[in-house]
């Protein structure tokens, strides 16, 4: 399911003189969210009847008979009677009442926030709002950030024939974001008007990218063993549920999750084997720990480790959102304790009795 914002405020246009026929809207392609009520539980009666029905005891003689429905009762030592008392409407008689949740979904009313890792996707319609038709429409559309620029359509080998009054052309482009800051959505047309002159038309469409997750790691080494300690953080407003937080070792490097002990019953149950459920990191600052156990390789000899090299290796994190909107990142590579080098220390043994001048001579250390 999906839905499309308006066009960023950020929007501006751009191109050669005079009025132009067409024109650029840029929308956002979401997943809507769920519309959630508190829910408010009264009895129904109370719209009818009022609390002070109970004052009057030839009132309240009649009530049974307008609880015949109602399904809460209490017990006596002689029958069982309706409950009169005004507390049911803080009960739930449905287990869904807890959730708070109407059914509904609600469309996104803004172009809303963009995170690394995630995967920008936008539905771009150019709309010709002149009164004639215009014809041979080259359409192209590129993100640019402060390092590169990407193509994400290019309609020049095989132009749109035509863009009738009135009309428009939609298409969809999507960008997987790599970097963070200021990323501008261009999007341009060159077409022929009415009049046959041939015109270009530029808008521009900017957006910030922000970091979701802040990752914290810290190295510790206990002889000859590495311990390394991520610590995940949510910068978002949405749940992530994280899919796979797998750290890949560096050459010579073997890495091991270490977790907490599991309950019997859940390390033996067969549903956990088929199904893994993801780890929650809550929205606005919820945090998760993971810790790994870093060992040399059993084919690979301490002494092949590179003097002064401290590289262990980079994380690989994949995660989904409440609706399951993917989103993935890697780390740079994380560095631990540089191996220190070490002094050489060379005792000469033996060596010739006699020594020629300008030839070499072997030395025994």
């Amino acid at each position: 399911m999906s839905s499309t914002t308006g066009s960023s405020a950020q929007g501006g246009v751009g191109g050669s003189g005079g009025p132009h026929s067409l024109a650029f809207r840029v929308m956002r392609l979401c997943r809507p969210s769920f519309q959630v009520d508190t829910p408010l539980l009264i009895d129904p009666l109370d719209l009818l009847t009022g609390e002070d029905i109970l004052v009057n005891p030839i009132a309240a003689s009649q009530l049974p008979n307008l609880f015949k429905q109602n399904p809460i009762t209490i017990t006596t030592n002689t029958e069982t009677v309706p409950d009169l008392t005004f507390r049911n409407r803080y009960q739930l008689l449905n287990p869904s009442d807890a959730i708070g949740l109407s059914g509904l979904l609600v469309l996104p009313q803004a172009f809303g926030a963009i995170y690394l890792g995630e995967t920008f996707c936008s539905y771009i319609s150019i709309n010709n709002s002149s009164s004639f038709e215009v014809r041979e429409v080259v359409i192209k559309a590129e993100i640019q950030t402060e390092k590169q620029r990407i193509l994400l359509l290019d309609t020049s080998k095989a132009p749109v024939e035509s863009i009738r009054a009135g009309g428009r052309y939609d298409f969809i482009v999507e960008h997987d974001v790599k970097e963070l800051g200021a990323h501008t959505l261009v999007c341009t047309a060159s077409y022929n008007d009415g009049d046959g002159e041939r015109k270009y038309l530029p808008q521009f469409f900017k957006f910030i990218v922000a970091n979701p997750l802040s990752v914290k790691t810290k190295v510790r080494t206990v002889k000859e063993n590495t311990f390394l300690e991520a610590c995940l953080e949510n910068h978002t407003k949405t749940n992530l549920y994280m899919d796979q937080v797998e750290f890949e070792p560096a050459q010579n490097w073997t890495a091991k999750v270490l977790k907490a002990d599991e309950h019997h019953s859940l390390s033996n149950s067969k549903t956990r084997e088929i199904f893994k459920p993801p780890i929650l990191i809550r929205a606005g600052g919820g945090i998760h720990n993971y810790l790994y156990q870093l060992t040399m390789s059993s084919h690979g000899s301490p002494r092949m480790k590179i003097e002064g090299s401290n590289t262990l290796g980079k994380l690989q994190i994949t995660w989904r959102t409440n609706l399951g909107e993917p989103g993935r990142l890697q780390t740079q590579q994380i560095l631990g304790t540089p191996t220190p080098k070490r002094e050489l220390e060379l005792k000469i043994v033996e060596v010739p009795s006699v020594i020629i001048l300008e030839r070499p001579f072997m030395v025994i250390t």
